[in-house]
């Protein structure tokens, strides 16, 4: 297939969260089944990191944007190993800015227009390029927009005639919900702006406008996609979701395995299979005790963490339970940012229990590695989950995942019971409910059973022993897509007329 996946964001351009790795990590296992992906991305000239060429290719592209005619310049890059193309628009005024969406905590007061842009940016790329793409994959809020701008105003484009739309849901939370006027915007006209479409309580919602005319949706998880039509999880927009039943469709994320593998990772101490496992995590976690200031000790287990610091994350469970959890003789490890509180916290346990808690306040690549190495259990007690990533980055790494049940939490971790430990799949400890007591509770399993060697070491292997790669999931995104380009001769009344 012809596949053109657009998002805001993707590794190694920009990143601010995982959607910056499933888009990268999706489109290079689609090229790599033989498929024809082209990945359009802005171009952030202040996050491209300096030794990733991204030369001019000589075309450009021309936006209506409100009032104002928009031109960009068009970019590519190449990423080793992959067939992967990658194309970056280039327009200053919108992309060459210190953060991605925020500066200092507060959302640029022009994101509607900058992702409106962007949007129909992509459109016009795919024009000019000649890229005639049988789907287009849109993710989230920013390019959630463009299934509609494809009905009414692209759909008449010979290269874009029988152009499927996909939508992907990463966070339900985020909607790029912003005040009527932002209409003028998008240059549609104001028969759109109603309640099957663009209107959401007297606002625009440009996710709104793609979970009902995209062809099909999908999110990052199984679970979460029968979340999302609940009310508890649905953000307002689960009856929309509902209505879309049949096209919604929840694939787990997969993972980089070029990135995230202790086989082949040139930033542990040492690297390690499932053959070897045991050993290479001994090495791992004296280094990593070793580089954080802690006694290295193998007789006590170690808990990382992380996440950013915020209450979605778990972290109000955490605070509450940290000093009892201390009573054991347990280390912890927490790498982030977040919310100021939180960050004082895990710095306050680092000084009141120097041998048993470190903290590292920001964001480091390489630690965040030795951390899954290096740690015998992962903390991850989310309040909610879409899908996560960092819960199967542990299963791979032989680090035994604390979770709570939900999203993509559930979807890939299996509690270790007696039972599920033999059969293969228990790969982590499971919460009954989102409580301290829950919390409190596995963590004390976990440390119980850490000291039963034989039985933590089957555990260890039962993470370690399936696939987490974006092979599987990348097959039924095709699947996805291949239902919606058959939708192609939809009449665009069905989408595009209130």
């Amino acid at each position: 297939m012809r596949i053109a996946v657009t998002s805001s964001e993707a590794v190694p351009f920009a990143k601010t969260g995982g959607l910056a790795d499933v888009a990268t990590g999706l489109s290079r296992a689609l090229a790599a089944a033989d498929h024809e992906v082209t990945l359009i991305v802005p171009y952030y000239p202040r996050h491209v990191p300096v030794d990733l060429p991204c030369p001019e290719i000589g075309t450009t592209v021309t936006v209506r944007v409100g009032q104002k005619v928009v031109e960009a310049g068009l970019r590519r890059a190449e990423l080793p190993d992959s067939r992967l193309r990658v194309i970056l628009v280039d327009q200053p005024m919108y992309f060459d800015r210190p953060g991605l969406y925020t500066q200092q905590g507060h959302d640029y007061p022009d994101n509607c227009e900058r992702f409106v842009f962007f949007s129909r940016a992509v459109l016009e790329t795919c024009v000019r390029l000649d890229l005639r793409p049988d789907v287009i994959h849109a993710n989230d809020w920013q390019t959630s927009l463009l299934p509609l701008l494809l009905e009414v105003d692209y759909r008449h484009q010979s290269g874009l005639k029988s152009a499927g739309t996909v939508l992907t849901i990463h966070n339900l939370a985020f909607q790029g919900r912003f005040w009527k006027w932002d209409m003028l915007l998008t240059g549609l006209d104001w028969k759109h702006f109603n309640w099957r479409q663009l209107e959401f309580w007297g606002d625009i919602n440009l996710l709104k406008s793609g979970i009902v005319t995209a062809d099909m949706i999908t999110t990052v998880s199984p679970t979460y996609a029968r979340e999302i039509c609940t009310t508890e999880f649905g953000c307002g927009l689960e009856t929309a979701l509902s209505h879309r039943g049949e096209d919604l469709v929840g694939i787990l994320n997969g993972v980089d395995t070029d990135v995230w593998n202790p086989a082949c990772d040139h930033r542990l101490a040492r690297q390690y299979s499932i053959s070897n496992v045991a050993d290479g995590k001994a090495v791992c976690k004296t280094d990593l005790q070793r580089e954080l200031g802690l006694p290295a000790r193998h007789d006590a287990p170690l808990f990382g963490m992380i996440s950013r610091m915020t209450e979605q994350k778990g972290f109000d469970l955490i605070a509450a339970t940290a000093e009892r959890h201390l009573q054991h003789d347990l280390q912890m490890v927490f790498l982030g940012t977040g919310q100021s509180h939180y960050e004082n916290l895990v710095r306050d346990l680092a000084s009141r229990y120097p041998d048993k808690v470190a903290a590292f306040v920001g964001f480091d690549e390489g630690l965040a590695h030795r951390i899954e190495a290096g740690a015998d259990c992962y903390f991850m007690p989310s309040r909610f989950e879409p899908c996560g990533l960092n819960q199967m980055y542990s299963l791979i790494y032989g680090t035994v995942p604390v979770v709570n049940a939900v999203g993509g939490l559930a979807d890939s971790v299996v509690d270790a019971t007696p039972e599920a430990i033999a059969d293969g799949s228990g790969n982590g400890f499971v919460l009954s409910e989102y409580s301290t007591e829950a919390l409190i509770a596995q963590v004390d399993r976990a440390v119980d059973l850490y000291h039963d060697t034989p039985t933590w070491q089957q555990i260890v292997r039962n993470g370690m022993g399936r696939d987490w790669s974006w092979n599987q999931s990348a097959a039924r995104y095709v699947d996805v897509y291949r239902r919606a380009h058959g939708r192609h001769a939809v009449p665009i009344a069905r989408h595009a007329d209130s």
